[in-house]
């Protein structure tokens, strides 16, 4: 699709309604985000890949698995292709009050009681737009070294973004895991990209969790990353623990190690002073 024109005339198609407006939405690491609304009055979430290599039909194959295996709300995919993503409006805000966090420590305890044989999923997802390996993988420390640490250190340097010095030291500390990881007790499935922008809540209730980059990890990788970018805070934590949880050695050594991945990939998606957060843990470790 070349111009908003095309895409409101294949909406129209799909739809069998004409569409009265195309309004731009912020977010989104995988092509333009619009708000469409119909001449009848409903409205939709389109995004649309004008890459050569559209991927947004992996990002619909995300959502449809969580609305089929698990309670956490997310939009309905309306249609899916690999260029095309129509998607349910979902109402509310990224902003939590305690209410809100305690729902979503409540979600995610759920989401993370699902369980798989091994780590993995039956097929490679996204992340920021950014392919995701998901080989089944018995160990938990073989998986996090190769498929993410390697991984993407890897897809870092070849795009230019991580020095070949920090990648060797990351290389490193990926074939050490062993001094600092244990396996956790089972696979847990994860939604993998819990930042504000990607939640949604109103009146003290989450209504929506966007852009997922599912597989099955040991669950203290959503944990970490929540803590990276300061998604929720104290009482998400309080009320999560209850629920399901947190191992001995979180807080202290493990969070660092695994948001190690999620820097690695801003490193290779922005660059700039996400090195240096890889670095500094890098040097601790």
């Amino acid at each position: 699709m070349s111009s908003n024109a095309e895409l409101s005339t294949r909406l129209t198609t799909i739809f069998d309604t004409p569409v009265s407006h195309l309004s731009p939405l912020s977010g989104g690491c995988v092509g333009e985000v619009y708000r469409a609304e119909l001449s009848d009055g409903r409205a939709f979430v389109v995004k649309v890949d004008r890459a050569s290599s559209p991927v947004l039909e992996r990002e619909g194959w995300m959502l449809r698995y969580l609305a089929e295996h698990t309670r956490l709300p997310v939009p309905e995919v309306v249609y899916s292709d690999a260029s095309l993503l129509v998607m349910t409006f979902l109402p509310g805000s990224s902003h939590f009050d305690a209410r809100s966090e305690a729902h979503a420590a409540e979600l995610l305890a759920e989401l993370h009681a699902i369980t798989a044989p091994a780590f993995g999923l039956e097929r490679d997802t996204l992340i920021g737009g950014l392919h995701q390996p998901n080989p089944w993988t018995e160990s938990w420390i073989a998986f996090f070294r190769d498929h993410r640490l390697r991984y993407m250190a890897r897809a870092a340097y070849e795009a230019g973004r991580l020095p070949v010095e920090t990648l060797r030291e990351v290389e490193r500390l990926a074939g050490n895991l062993d001094r600092w990881l244990d396996e956790p007790p089972r696979p847990a499935l994860i939604h993998g990209d819990v930042w504000s922008g990607n939640v949604l809540a109103q009146d003290g209730r989450i209504t929506g969790f966007l852009d997922p980059a599912i597989y099955f990890a040991d669950p203290e990788m959503e944990l970490a990353f929540i803590t990276l970018f300061h998604t929720f805070g104290d009482v998400f934590f309080r009320r999560y623990d209850e629920l399901h949880g947190i191992r001995p050695g979180f807080w202290e050594v493990r969070r660092d190690l695994y948001n190690l991945y999620p820097l690695l990939v801003h490193v290779r998606l922005f660059g700039g002073g996400y090195v240096g957060a890889v670095q500094h843990i890098l040097r601790r470790f």
